[in-house]
């Protein structure tokens, strides 16, 4: 496949069309059954299984769908009301938490997946933005889908952590204890109406810090991967705001994605994918299958970690940080490497090394959907605006201060 060469916002706009497709065309359109607007994890490696992650970004990409004209009003408000009603009566979950993979027809538990704290919070977050965008029924559902959730459940009282999962199986296991992807949990567990929890959850997790050479004070993820400092950003603004020990939690992204685009220069020599223009290490599909290491600073080895692979999606995540150098990056991808781009837009992967170069064949929702709403955050800032507008949520943002 040859591709004729495309660049700024007309490949932008291009890609988010691509990306957003993934959403209406992988989603379950049939009226009758219990699934209902479930969306696929993935296209290829999920067979008939839906993400309640990805679902999240899919009922945002509607409203992404209507500002473009892709489109109209009505049927997109008709989707998102018949998703949220699946949600309400035949998504298996407990205390209004979910499954993070449940079936695409019956809304049940699949592969003894766990009860999900971030993936419910990326749910409800796309979730509180259709309310928003749609008010009337839609409003109104996404409002009782929000109350529903015990945030103080799911909270260990004696460490004052979120524990990471949960099965039946074996109760709840692990912490957030460290800086990750995981800001939307406090901002939703503190807002809420129902069951809230307080906001010193959000002040006790450990704040990491390093440099990454003259890029200064980075809080930092363990894994340092872009997706923990990019997906509550999709959601939240935090352009401008601190908390009360004077965190900028957006000029921290900046940062890191500064970072991880320079460790990918620096290491150029070591691994051919890598390059000026080829960054963004983020968890997605490789050679090996799936897997989530990225850049310094972080605390795993990546001299074992990393094996050169790059997905666009961790650069294109990142536009609203570094607008000009994800850009390029784009353009990049896009002239360079044909096999890299598809019905969605680009595909979650790449690697340059071995004797063989390696495209994946894939796309992952999640990864799809960070795109769009980034992308969409960059042109517009639409997600953000009716996200913020939230009654909820704007009691946690004050005077430019997070949880004053």
């Amino acid at each position: 496949m040859r591709l004729i060469k495309c660049c700024g916002k007309e490949l932008i706009i291009k890609e988010l069309r691509k990306s957003y497709n993934f959403f209406i065309r992988e989603s379950n359109t049939n009226k009758k059954s219990m699934g209902y607007g479930l969306i696929r994890d993935k296209t290829l490696l999920a067979d008939n299984i839906a993400s309640i992650a990805s679902v999240g970004y899919g009922l945002a990409a509607l409203i992404v769908g209507v500002e473009h004209k892709w489109i109209s009003y009505k049927k997109a408000y008709n989707i998102a009301n018949r998703t949220l009603d699946t949600f309400l009566n035949n998504v298996e979950g407990k205390n209004g938490f979910y499954y993070h993979f449940i079936n695409m027809e019956t809304g049940k538990r699949e592969w003894n997946c766990e009860i999900s704290i971030i993936d419910t919070a990326i749910f409800i977050c796309g979730t509180i933005t259709v309310g928003e965008y749609f008010g009337k029924q839609v409003q109104e559902k996404a409002d009782t889908l929000y109350k529903k959730i015990n945030w103080e459940w799911y909270r260990n009282k004696n460490t004052n952590h979120f524990y990471m999962g949960y099965t039946p199986e074996k109760g709840f296991w692990g912490h957030w204890d460290l800086y990750a992807e995981q800001l939307m949990m406090y901002v939703l567990g503190v807002g809420s109406p129902t069951f809230p929890v307080d906001k010193s959850t959000y002040y006790d997790f450990v704040r990491k810090r390093a440099n990454y050479k003259n890029i200064k004070d980075i809080i930092y993820t363990y894994c340092g991967t872009l997706f923990t400092y990019q997906f509550s950003h999709a959601w939240i603004n935090f352009m401008n705001i601190t908390d009360l020990d004077g965190i900028d939690w957006f000029e921290n992204s900046i940062k890191a994605t500064q970072a991880n685009r320079q460790y990918c220069i620096d290491n150029a020599g070591k691994f051919k994918t890598y390059g000026e223009n080829s960054w963004g290490l983020t968890a997605c599909l490789g050679p090996k299958g799936y897997c989530g290491f990225g850049a310094k600073p972080c605390d795993v080895n990546l001299n074992i970690e990393n094996d050169g692979t790059i997905t666009p999606c961790g650069a294109i995540g990142s536009i609203v940080f570094t607008p000009k150098e994800s850009i390029k990056a784009m353009e990049y991808y896009y002239n360079t490497f044909p096999k890299l781009w598809g019905k969605y837009g680009f595909k979650d992967g790449y690697n340059l090394e071995g004797t063989k170069p390696w495209f994946a064949k894939e796309y992952i929702g999640i990864d799809k959907g960070i795109e769009v709403l980034m992308i969409e955050n960059y042109l517009n800032g639409t997600i953000w605006k009716y996200f913020m507008n939230n009654k909820y949520i704007k009691k946690r943002f004050k005077r430019h201060r997070f949880y004053k």
